[in-house]
Formats: C-alpha cells, structure tokens, sequence
C-alpha cells in the first residue's frame, strides 16, 4: 500500500510523540524534588535479573537434546560466558564474547 506524503508524515508525527513522551514520563512522574517510590527501586534491582532470565530462556527455547547438534554449542556459549563474566566481571565483554563464540561454533563447527 502506497502512502501519501501527508500520512508518512502523520505517522513520523505520531512516533516522534510516543518516543518523546516515553522518554520524559519518568521525569514527569518522578520529579528530583520527590523521593522514588520504594517499589521502584525494587523493580529496579529486579527486573534486570528477570529480563535476562527471560532472554535465556527465549534462546533456548528451540533448543533438543534429542537432535543434532544436541545443544553442544548453546553449552559451550553459555559456559564461555560464565567463565567470562566470573574471570573479568564484564557483562559486555562475556556477552559479546559468547555470541561471537556461539557463532562461530555454529558456522564452523556444528554447521
């Protein structure tokens, strides 16, 4: 479906808005001037966890041991990371350095 110009730009509109006021409802619900409320902090120390516990589980969901590659690399991947992070104590670096890993295990090695 072909779009008008005026409709491009209402839509360029319309998520510039959304994108801005998402960036600045913090501010405007949690002015400097308040204290946080508490279950924000809370949410804050947790759902960093939750979320990568759920990013886990999302990449491994098609994962069987009942068929080749049996898992092998997703293993080694996740080891490599937890060697990573508990050797340099950098998410970043234990991240990146597992999916360039995982990558390669699975182009050159399991492909």
């Amino acid at each position: 479906m072909i779009q008008t110009v005026q409709q491009s730009l209402l839509i360029i509109a319309v998520i510039a808005f959304g994108t801005l006021l998402t960036r600045a409802l913090p501010f405007i619900l949690f002015p400097d001037s308040n204290k946080t409320p508490a279950y924000i902090l809370y949410l804050g120390k947790t759902l960093p966890f939750a979320a990568i516990g759920l990013l886990i589980v999302y990449c491994l969901k098609n994962v069987s041991p009942l068929a080749a590659p049996y898992g092998i690399p997703e293993a080694i991947a996740i080891g490599a990371i937890v060697l990573l992070h508990l050797k340099l104590n950098n998410t970043l670096l234990s991240i990146g350095g597992g999916t360039v890993l995982y990558m390669l295990l699975v182009q050159l090695a399991f492909g």
